[in-house]
């Protein structure tokens, strides 16, 4: 057929589309046999495009402009297609498009440059490792094992030798009760009268705690602790809940040498009878001592010599003790911190606390605290009050043969948190509570005799210790008191600011939290001590083999 001969698209559509107008007004829309109708109609007009063939040239323009009168056409009539139908041909033409844009790829000639960056990837990935060869530069980290120094097993001791004795408190002193001293896992009973010192949100915290009952603290706390094991074949470390500062706490004074020494041997006639104890003949062993050391190394069986003789038993020669004061030339001894009033829970806890005492105001450049013991001639302690009494510009006093300063009273604490400077002679021992108190506070302590500082508590404080205090020699104040002042004065602010910073830093270290967990992520005194206690069995368990 001829160009010319060939029926117009355009008319053609128009005479169907008159036709379809037509049936419309003779079929109402609500008539299903419209949509049948509707369906045939468009297919019908489908075929007739597709049969009328472009032969010439002239006539592409008007397929195009057929074309998209369709589309307008099949939008304003819609026609459900099936996707299933179209997803072959849909990936024949991704797979040819591809095929497409590989040919011209590989017809694309390669410069010196491409050819260059292809060698330089090709050298980088003859380099790489094979699946056979080692890798050297990948390490695998091992999961962090809290417990890496072993673990702790705890002795179910009988309970006479430390729970009878708690229910028992009233008995533990031939003077007064001391039940409350033992009450709340150790703590002691809620603190009370801050409320002008402390913080509301931290009073929580502090318990009225006895500087001796560290004995109770740490049972309560290895009970919970994290490496305890209840399997003695898995045991590194081997704890004797033994309370034998509160067994002999009542026989100290008026019995013979025999009645003091017998709590403590009828608790290692029990111990030495237990399996693993011969295993290293006590030497995984060890134990708290809630008072001082010298408390239990009586040297003779006279009834005048004062004290028990347990650390001189020989079934002691291997056990490791902790106690708030050590034997200086004793390698089996330890000293851990004198537990003090304030017993945080959290973290955020000692944050605000430390936060307090670095901003705290301080009204006196040094103060002492502590009571006159008249039956020891020359004491040193009155040397010192009786000078701060005449510094009344400089020193602040809180005498304790009048204020109560029982465990850290309300006035003590005030005192320690309004001077720079804390004055510490020595106690029963070369220690005191009070050291603790005063460090708590952001007070630096001063100390009299090297014995009060060196060789102790090296786990717990940072060394060296002339970092956060002061020494002067005793025998030189007592014969001048005035070196105090001139050697305090000679700190500047900012050596005092540092010092305090130290101080205040290492507080976790030397706190005793309330909560079995410890601290949150910081290590309390308790927790650093066990820690430490397990790192050196394990050392010993490796030197043996």
């Amino acid at each position: 057929m001829l160009p010319s001969e060939n029926p117009s698209p355009r008319k053609a559509f128009k005479k169907l589309r008159n036709s379809f107008h037509l049936i419309k007004s003779q079929v109402g829309f609500h008539h299903c046999k419209w949509f049948f109708l509707i369906i045939l109609i468009q297919v019908t007009f489908i075929l007739f495009l597709a049969g009328t063939s472009p032969l010439a040239t002239p006539l592409q323009h008007q397929h195009q402009h057929q074309h998209q009168h369709q589309k307008r056409f099949q939008i304003s009539i819609p026609h459900k297609q099936n996707k299933d139908d179209q997803l072959p041909h849909r990936i024949h033409q991704k797979k040819q498009s591809r095929d497409q844009v590989q040919n011209l790829q590989d017809s694309k000639p390669e410069n010196d440059q491409q050819k260059q960056s292809k060698d330089q990837i090709q050298n980088l990935q003859d380099l790489k490792p094979k699946n056979d060869q080692p890798k050297q530069l990948v390490q695998v980290q091992e999961p962090y094992d809290e417990c890496e120094s072993g673990r702790v097993y705890v002795y179910d001791l009988p309970t006479k030798f430390n729970k009878d004795l708690l229910s028992n408190c009233h008995d533990l002193d031939p003077w007064s009760s001391r039940c409350n001293a033992v009450s709340n896992g150790g703590l002691g009973p809620k603190a009370t009268g801050l409320d002008l010192i402390v913080p509301e949100n931290l009073r929580s915290a502090w318990y009225w705690t006895d500087m001796y009952s560290a004995e109770v603290i740490y049972h309560e706390r290895i009970s919970n602790y994290k490496c305890r094991t209840l399997d003695p074949q898995n045991a590194t470390a081997f704890y004797i809940p033994f309370y034998a500062g509160l067994a002999i706490g009542k026989i100290l004074w008026f019995t013979t040498a025999k009645e003091r020494d017998q709590p403590s041997e009828r608790m290692l006639e029990w111990v030495k009878d237990q399996p693993y104890w011969n295993r290293n003949n006590g030497s995984d062993h060890f134990l708290m001592l809630g008072r001082l050391t010298w408390a239990f190394r009586r040297k003779t069986d006279d009834d005048s010599d004062w004290g028990t003789s347990f650390l001189r038993m020989p079934l002691m020669k291997n056990v490791l003790r902790l106690s708030v004061e050590k034997n200086p030339w004793d390698d089996l001894e330890v000293s851990v911190p004198y537990p003090t009033a304030f017993h945080p829970q959290f973290e955020l806890e000692i944050k605000q606390w430390q936060d307090l005492v670095r901003s705290r105001h301080r009204s006196s450049h040094f103060c002492f605290v502590g009571a006159v013991r008249k039956k020891i001639k020359n004491d040193f302690r009155e040397v010192l009050m009786n000078y701060c009494k005449n510094e009344t510009g400089s020193c602040k006093v809180v005498d304790c043969s009048v204020a109560h300063c029982y465990d850290g009273a309300p006035a003590i604490l005030e005192a320690f948190l309004d001077s720079d400077f804390c004055l510490q002679p020595k106690g029963d021992g070369f220690t005191r509570r009070s050291m603790f108190d005063c460090m708590l506070a952001g007070s630096i302590p001063v100390y009299f005799w090297e014995g009060s500082f060196k060789s102790q508590y090296q786990w717990h404080l940072p060394l060296p210790s002339e970092d956060y205090s002061v020494y002067m020699d005793h025998n030189e104040v007592r014969n001048d008191t005035s070196i105090v002042r001139k050697v305090l004065d000679k700190f500047t602010k900012e050596d005092v600011k540092r010092m305090r910073e130290i101080l205040i830093d290492a507080m976790p270290k030397y706190l005793y939290a309330r909560s079995n967990q410890g601290i949150g992520s910081s290590n309390d005194a308790f927790d650093i001590a066990i820690n430490e206690v397990l790192r050196r069995f394990k050392q010993q368990s490796e030197q043996r083999q």
